[in-house]
Formats: C-alpha cells, sequence, structure tokens
C-alpha cells in the first residue's frame, strides 16, 4: 500500500469536539502546589493581625492623613468599628434596615473617632474586631446571614471581611506612600474562589449586554493562589464542567490584581490582562468584577 502523497482533510467540525470534549473531562483547577488550606475565620485572623501591626507603628500625624472618601486614617479605622458593630448585631439577630447601607450606617462611627488620640481609635477597632472574629468562630459556617445587603454564609462573610481589611489597610498604606502588601497564598486562595463565585452570580443574573446566547468565560488568574475557573451566564453556578460547550471569551490576569480588580482599586484597562475572544463581552465581565466592592 503506498502512503498519501497530500494533506488529509479533517472531518468538519473535529476541531469543536475536541475542544468541547476536552473542557469537559478536565474541570477548572487550582494552581500547583496548592497552599495549605486555612478556615475563612484563619484567614480574617490574619487579615486583621496585619493591620494592627500596621496601625501600632502610626504616629499621630499619620492617623490625620486622608485616606479614603474623605476620611482621614483615623476616619477609616472609625469605619471599621461601625462594621464590626453591624456584623456583631446582624449575628445577635438584629435585621434593623440602617444595617443595610454599608457606608451611611458606619458613618457616625468614622465621625466619632475625630479629636480621639490614634491608639484609642486602634484600641477600639481591636477590640471589636477580635469580637466579631469570636462571634464569627462560633457561628454556624453555612448559615446564611445579611449585612449591608450582601446575603452570604458564615463562611463567605469571613473571607468578604478579609478583602475589606485588606483593601483598607492598603487604602491606609496608599495614602502614608508605604508600599502595599499581598495576601499570603491560602488567604488569597479563598479570596479568588469567593470573587470568582460571586462573579458568575453577578453574570448569571445580569447577563452581557448584546449577547443573544449564555456567555461562557474561561478565567486564569496567574501566581499563588490563582487558579482555573469556567464560568457561563447561562448556567448554575454549581454547573458540572460537562455543560461548558464553548469558551466564548478567555482571561487571564494576576490573582492578586484581579482581587484589587473586585476591590474596585484597579481598573479593567489597568489589569493588563491577556482576552481572548469577543473584547468587548470581556470588559463588560471585569466591569462587573469592580461592582462586587462594597468600599
Amino acid at each position: 500500500m503506498s502512503a498519501p502523497t497530500g494533506p488529509t482533510a479533517l472531518p468538519e467540525g473535529l476541531r469543536a469536539r475536541v475542544l468541547e470534549r476536552s473542557l469537559g473531562r478536565r474541570p477548572a483547577g487550582r494552581a500547583t502546589p496548592e497552599p495549605p488550606e486555612i478556615t475563612p475565620v484563619e484567614a480574617l485572623g490574619r487579615a486583621a493581625r496585619s493591620m494592627t501591626t500596621l496601625l501600632g507603628e502610626l504616629t499621630e500625624d499619620q492617623w490625620r492623613r486622608t485616606a479614603l472618601r474623605g476620611l482621614d486614617v483615623q476616619g477609616l479605622v472609625g469605619h471599621l468599628i461601625g462594621v464590626e458593630s453591624d456584623l456583631q448585631r446582624v449575628l445577635a439577630g438584629d435585621a434593623h434596615p440602617s444595617i443595610l447601607d454599608h457606608i451611611g450606617s458606619t458613618q457616625p462611627a468614622a465621625e466619632g473617632q475625630a479629636g480621639r488620640p490614634g491608639r484609642a481609635t486602634q484600641d477600639a477597632w481591636t477590640e471589636a474586631v477580635t469580637e466579631s472574629i469570636r462571634a464569627l468562630a462560633a457561628a454556624d459556617p453555612q448559615a446564611r446571614i445579611t449585612l449591608h445587603g450582601a446575603r452570604l454564609s458564615v463562611s463567605e462573610l469571613c473571607i468578604a471581611r478579609t478583602f475589606e481589611l485588606w483593601t483598607h489597610e492598603n487604602d491606609i498604606r496608599g495614602a502614608l506612600g508605604l508600599a502595599a502588601t499581598q495576601p499570603d497564598a491560602s488567604t488569597l486562595t479563598l479570596m479568588t474562589r469567593l470573587a470568582t463565585d460571586l462573579l458568575v452570580r453577578v453574570v448569571s443574573r445580569s447577563g452581557i449586554a448584546g449577547q443573544d446566547r449564555p456567555l461562557t468565560l474561561r478565567l486564569v488568574l496567574t501566581g499563588p493562589g490563582g487558579g482555573t475557573w469556567q464560568l457561563t451566564s447561562g448556567e448554575p453556578a454549581a454547573a458540572p464542567a460537562s455543560a461548558f460547550t464553548t469558551t466564548a471569551v478567555g482571561i487571564v490576569a494576576d490573582a492578586v490584581q484581579f482581587c484589587r480588580l473586585v476591590a474596585n482599586r484597579t481598573t479593567p484597562a489597568a489589569l493588563e490582562a491577556h482576552v481572548t475572544g469577543d473584547p468587548g463581552a470581556a470588559e463588560a465581565v471585569l466591569r462587573m468584577a469592580t461592582t462586587l466592592a462594597l468600599d
């Protein structure tokens, strides 16, 4: 038998079927090696200790530096005191409407720190966050509560608060000209998991303008705490990998920078993501990511 002398045409649609089967058999995964697993409560404790260390090094002048939304550092820590107070109230069963507003309900606590020594503000926050962590550790991790309009499980709330403390610590550092910090890999893993889960909820609920079919996104976050996710706007967040039949959009970005985007501390343009597929849909997804922050 003679060997073929020219290229053999592949069956029509073969490439699409191979890609579909590959994505179905290789589900989204984590970076290798995975960092040691920690609980959401431990992640929050680590973020609180990092903030405590920073606050303990501040001079009185630094406490008065403007940090965020017109608040000085002392006022921003006062805001966090207000968050701890609201958190403890909802854990105790209080559902007063004022707790729905992340900024409005905490503003009195922020303003109430004016004129106090910085150390007094630090001590008040340390006492408050310690009590919050104790209450969260004692609660059912799967119990769902609503704080500032966001309904989350206790575990998710711990991670969301970890996001907030990390973000505001870096707000303070930026105001003082200090280098930003990055979460450790174990903490960052929890943060990226929550961020991607919340993102798919938003995309699934809102859809992407101009899309006449479900959007499928393959999101790759690089570095420690990163991983690969396959998200779709047409299926529940818990859909198995086999439910994803195409990849309409691909986004590759640094895990820490993606968390900064979710915290609304950077923009899609500044993320320097590598995008494949529809660039307009990718930009819309990244814009949605910035709406997850409460600030």
